[in-house]
């Protein structure tokens, strides 16, 4: 789906995050939380993945994003638009719906989709761009990086 302008460029901006991710070595999955109040939409974090680089259990894209915007009230969070590039598992899911954020746009679902479902039952509008970077991102950590992807969905690197 092509999204429209306002939509890339925010999901540019966990594209870098994913990238920055990837060059650190660890997993090419970025997020970015804008907020859609009033007035301009405001970009109140990004995040990425840093489970290899910090040693962590649960630093994927989404939650270290979420993280980062710190403490907001719920009114906020039901008024952002969560982009990710990759489809969200089910942690990552869970605490979209945790904060009833009410719509996801998503990088790509090739490569992993495992609670878009259970989002949508949930009342969750979710936007699939199928974004080429988004793709070739995945792509190169599938090829390159195969057990260090296995380890961070949760499988051993054979159940791939």
């Amino acid at each position: 789906m092509r999204l429209d302008e306002a939509d890339q460029r925010h999901l540019d901006l966990a594209i870098e995050q994913a990238r920055i991710g990837w060059d650190e070595g660890g997993v090419p999955i970025g997020a970015a939380l804008v907020h859609f109040g009033e007035g301009e939409p405001r970009v109140l974090a990004v995040g990425r993945n840093r489970r290899v680089q910090q040693g962590s259990a649960i630093l994927h894209g989404e939650t270290d994003c979420i993280e980062r915007a710190g403490r907001l009230p719920a009114s906020v969070y039901r008024e952002c638009v969560l982009y990710t590039t990759l489809s969200p598992c089910t942690m990552c899911a869970g605490t979209a719906i945790l904060y009833d954020i009410p719509r996801i746009v998503i990088g790509e679902n090739r490569s992993f989709e495992a609670s878009e479902s259970w989002l949508r039952d949930r009342g969750v509008e979710l936007t699939v761009a199928d974004d080429a970077a988004c793709v070739a991102l995945m792509d190169r950590m599938l090829r390159v990086r195969p057990e260090v992807w296995a380890e961070d969905i949760g499988v051993e690197a054979g159940e791939l």
